[in-house]
C-alpha cells in the first residue's frame, strides 16, 4: 500500500510521515512539497493526504487533476479552513480534517482509510474471480457493501447519491457518473438525476419509469435510446433463460 502526503510545509510533511510510519509501518511513504510535484511524479498512491492552502496550484485544483488518472485513491484533505468542504465532496474526498486536530482523530481517519482500501482490493479480487459485482460506499462514516443487482434505482439530490434497494435507502457523497460506469449494462441513465436497473422496471412511458419501488424521470431526448436498450436487454435475458 502506498500513502502520499502533499504539503508545502516541511515540518508538517515530516509530522505526517512520522505518524504514518508508526500506524502503517509496512506502507510505502511518498512525500511531495507541491501539487505540481505530485502530479508530475505520476504517482498512484492508495491514500493521499493533501493540504488545500498551498502556493501555486492549491489542493483543490491538485485534487481535480489527480482524479483524472486516479479514481480509486482515498483522498483526505487537511486545512485550517472549512470553506472548501463542499468542493471536497465534488472530488470524492474521504475525509476533511480541519487543523488543529489531535492524534486520536488522525489515527481514526487513517485507519478507516486503510480499511476502505483493503475492502476495495478485496472486492476487485472477488470480481476478477467472476463473483457477483459489488459496490463499496461510505455513508455516515460507515463502509457499506452493496450488491449491484439489489439496486432498484439511484438518484442525485443535494450533492448526494441516494441508492434505493427493496429494503433500504442509502445516501452517500459521490458522483452518478462513477456509479453508472460501475453498474454496467443492467442499468440505464434515464435522466441526469436517475439511474435505473432494468430488472426492476414494471412499465414506462416517455416521461416516467415505474419501478418495483418508486419512480424515476425519463428525459425526452433519452426515450428512444432507452427503449432500444431495454428491448435489447430483455432479448438477451430471454436467450440466457432458454439455454
Amino acid at each position: 500500500m502506498q500513502i502520499a502526503v502533499c504539503d508545502d510545509d516541511k515540518e508538517i510533511r515530516d509530522m505526517f510521515a512520522e505518524k504514518i510510519q508508526m500506524l502503517c509501518p509496512k506502507a510505502d511513504l511518498l512525500l511531495y512539497s507541491s501539487g505540481d510535484d505530485l502530479l508530475l511524479s505520476g504517482g498512484q498512491p492508495d491514500i493521499l493526504i493533501l493540504d488545500i492552502q498551498m502556493p501555486g496550484k492549491n489542493g483543490m485544483e491538485t485534487a481535480r487533476d489527480f482524479r483524472r488518472n486516479n479514481k480509486r485513491a482515498v483522498l483526505i484533505f487537511v486545512t485550517v479552513l472549512e470553506d472548501y468542504v463542499f468542493q471536497a465532496f465534488d472530488v470524492g474526498a474521504f475525509h476533511y480534517l480541519v487543523k488543529p486536530f489531535d492524534d486520536k482523530k488522525f489515527t481514526e481517519v487513517l485507519e478507516k482509510a486503510v480499511e476502505q482500501i483493503e475492502d476495495m482490493k478485496g472486492l476487485e479480487a472477488a470480481e476478477a474471480k467472476g463473483e457477483q459485482p459489488k459496490l463499496m460506499i461510505t455513508s455516515a462514516g460507515k463502509h457499506i457493501i452493496v450488491n449491484l443487482k439489489d439496486i432498484v434505482y439511484a438518484e442525485v439530490f443535494n450533492r448526494k447519491v441516494i441508492i434505493h434497494t427493496m429494503n433500504e435507502d442509502i445516501e452517500y457523497y459521490g458522483q452518478m457518473k462513477e456509479l453508472q460506469t460501475k453498474a454496467g449494462e443492467d442499468f440505464y441513465r434515464t435522466h441526469r438525476a436517475y439511474l435505473v436497473n432494468f430488472n426492476f422496471i414494471i412499465k414506462y412511458d416517455s416521461a416516467t419509469i415505474y419501478l418495483k419501488k418508486g419512480q424515476a424521470l425519463m428525459a425526452k431526448q433519452n426515450y428512444r435510446d432507452f427503449v432500444k436498450c431495454y428491448l435489447r436487454y430483455n432479448r438477451k435475458k430471454e436467450r440466457k433463460n432458454d439455454r
